[in-house]
């Protein structure tokens, strides 16, 4: 690998996205990016980024791919049944009203499986559920709230008929879940953190990051907490030094900051 040419791709891209890849493991993702740029006929980051830079389409599906979008609905169902009989009724004891945030939301699909809970559990209240994500495009599709048969395909019948609507092949979220959420951009690695979380959903987004920025990751969600509150991650991202961090152990994959 040409070290000179990886540094000039950083750099590049640190300007045009503000996505800083020396906060990512660096072989992993040289191997991801040089398999995207094979694939276009390229052997260089560099070129290969300059030619993605010069169309708009091109650029955003390579930022997708970067950003690693892949989500569905109630993803890892098992886990999505604890936090809908257990997670949320604890919070609820303290709290008739949640804030609640969907780190790294991608596509939409989490911040609506959570308002679609709300909804169910408390019927007649308003939370607050934001969601964000690095990926303007991506962000723009959660919005439209649009989807495939395949993307929802961990939910139930009862759900899919009550809170969505059928567009040809299509799926869309019902107005009422949609204005259930707060989408916004945000760099999870540079952008400052909002405080007063009872929940936080960080999913499936941690898996290129290096050690050093996922403990300053989770020391950040720690702060944004309210006392009590609950850090959810992916099923394959257990936190070994939740400990050393301040959490407590809720359940798997669920970490409580203490009262």
């Amino acid at each position: 690998m040409d070290e000179r040419d990886w540094e000039d791709f950083k750099a590049k891209l640190k300007r045009k996205t503000e996505i800083d890849l020396d906060l990512y493991k660096a072989p992993q993702m040289q191997r991801r990016i040089m398999n995207l740029a094979r694939r276009n006929g390229y052997d260089k980051y560099s070129a290969y980024f300059d030619k993605v830079v010069q169309d708009k389409d091109d650029f955003a599906a390579f930022i997708e791919y970067l950003t690693i979008n892949v989500s569905e609905f109630f993803r890892t169902p098992d886990k999505f049944a604890k936090l809908e009989t257990d997670v949320i009724p604890d919070l609820l004891k303290r709290s008739s009203k949640l804030n609640i945030w969907s780190a790294g939301c991608s596509i939409g699909a989490e911040p609506y499986s959570l308002a679609m809970i709300m909804k169910d559990l408390t019927p007649n209240q308003r939370h607050r559920i934001l969601a964000s994500d690095l990926d303007v495009e991506i962000l723009a599709k959660a919005r439209a709230g649009v989807y495939s048969e395949n993307e929802i395909k961990a939910m139930s019948e009862a759900r899919k008929k009550k809170y969505f609507t059928k567009q040809g092949d299509k799926y869309a979220v019902s107005s009422e879940i949609k204005n259930c959420i707060e989408f916004k951009r945000h760099n999870l690695l540079k952008d400052n953190f909002e405080s007063g979380f009872d929940l936080i959903l960080c999913r499936n987004v941690v898996i290129y990051f290096t050690e050093e920025a996922k403990d300053q990751l989770y020391a950040n969600f720690f702060k944004a907490l309210k006392p009590g509150g609950i850090l959810f991650v992916g099923a394959t991202e257990a936190i070994l030094n939740f400990r050393k961090l301040g959490y407590t152990s809720y359940q798997p994959f669920f970490y409580q900051k203490p009262l």
